[in-house]
Order: C-alpha cells, then sequence, then structure tokens
C-alpha cells in the first residue's frame, strides 16, 4: 500500500485511513443518531435499553453515510443518481404533475435497500428548471406500479446544451419522507448530492430521446459514478 507522503507518524496514518474507510454522514441523520444516543444515555443503568440506544445509533449512522464520489468527467453522460439495484428499464411517460408533452421516455428504476446509502445525486449536470412533489401510496419500491402510484418529487435539469433530465424520488414501504433540498433555479453539478429518502425507496431516470443505454437490468449502480447512458 503507497504511504501517504505527508503522514509520517503512525496515528495520523492510522486516523487518515480510518477517515477514508468511514464515509461521513449526511446532517439529516444528526437528529436519529441523536437521540439513540440520548436513550443510550437516559439508559445507561439498564443495559438492554442502553445496547437498544447504541444499537439504533449505529444503524442509523450506517443508514444516513455520505460518502465521497467522483463522477465521471467525459462530457454528455448521464450517471445513477442513487445507489442500489436497476430493477427497471422501460418506456414510461413523465410524471404527468411535470406537464410535459405525454410522449414516452426511457426511464432507468433503482430499488434502494435498507443498506444502501440513500443520499441522491445530478444525474447530470445544468439547471433545475422543475421541481414538483406528488402526494401518494407507499406500496413496495420494487414494484413497477410504485412510479405511478407512490409518493414521489420530480426534479428536471437542463443541461448548457438544452437537454432535459428527469431524476424522481419515490417513497418506498418503509421510507415516508422525501427530503429534497434542489430548487427551481439551482445549478448543479453532475454528482452532487440534492436529496435523500430515508428507508428504502427507488429512483427513477427518464432520458431523452436518442440516448444510449449503458446498464442492464440486474445491475448494481453507485450515484454519481455509474454511468446509465450516453446522450445523443
Amino acid at each position: 500500500m503507497a504511504r501517504r507522503p505527508d503522514l509520517q507518524s503512525g496515528p495520523e496514518r492510522l486516523a487518515a485511513l480510518v477517515r477514508s474507510s468511514i464515509p461521513p454522514m449526511h446532517s439529516a441523520g444528526l437528529p436519529f443518531v441523536g437521540a439513540s444516543l440520548a436513550v443510550a444515555a437516559l439508559g445507561r443503568n439498564r443495559r438492554w435499553v442502553r445496547r437498544a440506544g447504541l444499537l439504533a445509533a449505529g444503524a442509523n449512522a450506517a443508514f444516513f453515510r455520505h460518502p465521497p464520489r467522483v463522477p465521471p468527467t467525459r462530457p454528455g453522460v448521464v450517471v445513477a443518481p442513487a445507489d442500489g439495484l436497476v430493477c427497471l428499464i422501460q418506456d414510461a411517460v413523465p410524471p404527468a404533475e411535470l406537464g410535459l408533452p405525454d410522449t414516452p421516455m426511457q426511464r432507468v428504476s433503482i430499488f434502494l435497500s435498507v443498506l444502501d446509502a440513500h443520499v441522491q445525486r445530478a444525474p447530470i449536470g445544468g439547471e433545475v428548471v422543475a421541481v414538483q412533489h406528488r402526494p401518494g401510496r407507499f406500496h413496495s419500491a420494487e414494484l413497477e406500479a410504485a412510479s405511478e402510484d407512490n409518493e414521489r418529487n420530480s426534479v428536471v435539469i437542463r443541461t448548457p446544451e438544452g437537454v432535459h433530465v428527469i431524476a424522481v424520488q419515490i417513497a418506498g414501504l418503509v421510507a415516508r419522507r422525501i427530503v429534497c433540498d434542489a430548487h427551481v433555479g439551482d445549478k448543479l453539478d453532475i454528482g452532487q448530492t440534492y436529496g435523500l429518502i430515508r428507508y428504502g425507496s427507488r429512483l427513477d431516470t427518464y432520458l431523452p430521446a436518442g440516448s444510449r443505454l449503458m446498464v442492464s437490468r440486474g445491475q448494481r449502480a453507485l450515484a454519481g459514478e455509474t454511468v446509465l447512458a450516453e446522450l445523443a
């Protein structure tokens, strides 16, 4: 293993290795970890309460992890907006609340289990031109019907070349909270974090006509790094 030249001492090197191996936590997880630690502290005289609190704190810290990612630098690519399993690839009409033409677009759906990192990243760089939230049901996010029936939040990003890519956060069976920090007029870099969904969910990406698909059903995707498609 190559050594970092700026780290000469053993403790400094060990600390750097730990920081690079354990991903940071998204700020949205702080209340959950804090509440779990408070339970552990209040129940410190009862072993099962203390252990339950510490276990919950660890689980929440792992769930809200925010691992660093390095997006591809070549132009004209669309990256995965979420970690997870590519569960569906099909043509579908974009969410009706966006008011777009009823022209089917190629849609790639990624299912996030509770074990996946749940931060969402911009699939492409550009300007946010629409953000629309729609209440709905909480079916299993693996089902095809989840794209239509479940609660969702859609973000439309327009590239400097005028191409539109749509990323849709979809709540799942356990997920009950969609967080979106993107607003109309924001400029996002490819792979930039813009939101998260708590506890099991799905991300749909709608690709413009002529896009060349680069993934297949059953493939694992890494948010901000896995290339979903190449634009025409």
